[in-house]
């Protein structure tokens, strides 16, 4: 009997099937969105890869990279809202630096070299085109950060994102010798704070500036009020990437301990390589306070504004005072932009000295 099948000899009516495809995920596509970003995860390649992606893992050899007795140290971080801006713009390139910068950072502030990084990206339904551009970002900031691209996920999952909306988050590794790690122990008092200076907001606190957007009826079309440029492609500016020149600083000597400045600002983030006793005063006003924090200052109060944002500082590195300038100049030949921004003192916390300076 034709349009029918058969079961156990009792005749079925058939039906269409429903495809994986139809539920709105759609494998093909996700195939060669590998394919096609299997160069750019090559681009990447480091002493220590060899596989190529596809694999179920990800390999990295340690002695081919060069280390004897290596401690591994991880970072897994994210983007935040600062997607919602790249989203609104139709740009996804810079956002994928961002992810990697966000967690190499954190490693290199321990002592520890990154060595691979891989990446997650969550969406409704895949846009091939954003998703390479996004892997295309995060190759860049692999090769800037001298780290290896060696794996990753792109999962569809509709009817959990909005149309046109994605998530990413990173993952990163890195090593250090066994004994060579930055954890803060060798902070004293009198040692000298270098601040490195920000690209801009790097990727915290954008909740915040989209509320305050939203609240001035701004366009992120339309100019910004803090830059020669438009607001949304001023905001999308991608988090700097500090591994190389914290790194040679490190191999240089006379460097205790470095802070990554993210969420929790100048507030939170240097406690945490202060051994008990000792206090980080940062002397308002030793830097300048970039444009866009500028804007935030007349906005937000002088406490809230330290807590949540780098306010122009996106690293910190504790030296002995000693071979501060010779340490500043390093950094500076690298490429940074390098100020004296305070001092190890006997104390608790952070002291923000001067901080209403930037309201007068």
């Amino acid at each position: 009997m034709a349009g029918r099948l058969y079961c156990g000899g009792t005749p079925v009516a058939s039906k269409e099937r429903t495809s994986y495809r139809d539920a709105g995920v759609d494998i093909a596509a996700g195939e060669a969105l590998v394919d096609r970003i299997r160069p750019l995860a090559a681009s990447t390649a480091r002493p220590g890869t060899g596989a190529e992606l596809g694999g179920f893992g990800g390999l990295f050899d340690l002695a081919a990279a060069g280390y004897r007795d290596p401690i591994l140290v991880a970072a897994a971080d994210g983007v935040g809202t600062k997607l919602v801006i790249a989203q609104a713009m139709g740009r996804h390139d810079t956002v994928g630096t961002d992810l990697v910068a966000m967690c190499v950072n954190d490693l290199v502030v321990q002592g520890a070299e990154p060595l691979f990084f891989l990446d997650y990206i969550a969406t409704g339904s895949l846009d091939a085109d954003g998703a390479a551009a996004v892997v295309a970002g995060i190759a860049a900031g692999c090769r800037e950060a001298g780290c290896a691209l060696i794996g990753g996920e792109t999962a569809e999952m509709p009817g959990f994102y909005a149309p046109g909306r994605f998530d990413l988050a990173g993952f990163a590794v890195g090593a250090v010798e066994r004994g060579k790690a930055l954890d803060g122990t060798a902070v004293r008092e009198g040692d000298v704070v270098l601040g490195l200076a920000s690209s801009g907001l790097h990727s915290n606190g954008y909740s915040l500036v989209r509320r305050l957007v939203a609240d001035e009826g701004l366009d992120l079309g339309g100019p910004a009020p803090f830059a020669a440029a438009g607001l949304g492609d001023a905001l999308l500016v991608p988090t700097r990437i500090y591994v190389r020149n914290a790194l040679a600083a490190l191999r240089s000597g006379g460097l205790h301990a470095m802070v990554h400045v993210t969420g929790g600002g100048l507030v939170e983030n240097p406690p945490r390589v202060l051994p008990g006793g000792l206090a980080m005063r940062l002397d308002i006003g030793s830097w300048p306070l970039p444009p866009v924090f500028a804007w935030l200052a007349e906005r937000v109060a002088p406490r809230e504004l330290a807590r949540t944002f780098n306010c122009g500082l996106g690293m910190l590195a504790v030296v002995e005072a000693g071979r501060a300038s010779e340490l500043q100049a390093l950094l500076e030949a690298g490429g940074e932009t390098v100020h004296v921004v305070g001092r190890i003192v006997s104390g608790e916390g952070v002291e923000l000295a001067g901080l209403e300076g930037w309201y007068r």
